[in-house]
């Protein structure tokens, strides 16, 4: 009996000298930067707002001290077909919309289209509402002509996870958020074709409406 409590006294005490198993990681909180969805007859414009969401625990936010605010966004998106579209262009709107930035750019290639905004967090800060309910706070617009000529269908709407990012006013590296490291996450969109319906002329809605009043009226006789 002595033997057996001695055995399990030294298995007792060697269990507690094993390291303890690690912890799973836990992943990292996430800014996150969307694109919308919007559906349109081919030949028609269609309004895709561009929302980014302030999460807190990221390195960038609104509970972050000075210096360390989302001040500045840098958001390429590739359109494909690029043949479905006619026009497209991206500005600034929603809680931007108001703001004067001390540097905008929006480079347009085959089938991209980006927007490049910095704002000076003392005069211009951008008012983020942290932890808002997803998307979060829209901050950009694309403007979309579909041409008329496009087949019904999907355009697709993707963020490039490269070139969009997130930073401060000074685009620090130690604060930068980007998919690489894990603090940034993006949702594409998409742009619903459907068929394209033309539009009746002024003459032609006269007409249409005179022949139903006088469908009515030989109903009524």
């Amino acid at each position: 009996m002595q033997k057996f409590f001695r055995t399990v006294f030294a298995i007792t005490i060697l269990t507690g000298l094993l390291p303890a198993a690690p912890a799973a990681a836990q992943p990292l909180p996430q800014d996150v930067i969307t694109v919308g969805t919007g559906t349109v007859p081919a030949g028609q414009v269609v309004d895709i707002p561009v929302f980014i969401r302030d999460t807190s625990g990221t390195p960038l936010g609104m509970d972050q001290p000075p210096g360390s605010k989302i001040q500045s966004y840098s958001i390429k998106v590739d359109y494909a077909p690029a043949s479905s579209v006619q026009s497209i262009t991206f500005t600034r709107a929603g809680i931007t919309a108001s703001l004067t930035p001390t540097f905008e750019s929006s480079p347009t290639g085959p089938g991209t289209i980006s927007l490049l905004d910095t704002f000076q967090e003392s005069t211009n800060p951008i008012p983020f509402t942290l932890n808002a309910a997803l998307p979060g706070n829209q901050v950009a617009h694309l403007l979309v002509t579909i041409s008329p000529s496009a087949p019904p269908g999907a355009v697709t709407l993707t963020l490039d996870p490269t070139l969009t990012q997130l930073t401060d006013q000074m685009g620090s590296g130690a604060t930068k958020e980007t998919v690489a490291a894990g603090n940034l996450l993006l949702v594409n969109g998409a742009i619903t074709v459907t068929a394209f319906v033309p539009a009746l002329s002024t003459w032609a809605l006269i007409l249409l409406a005179a022949s139903l009043a006088i469908i009515a009226i030989r109903m009524r006789l």
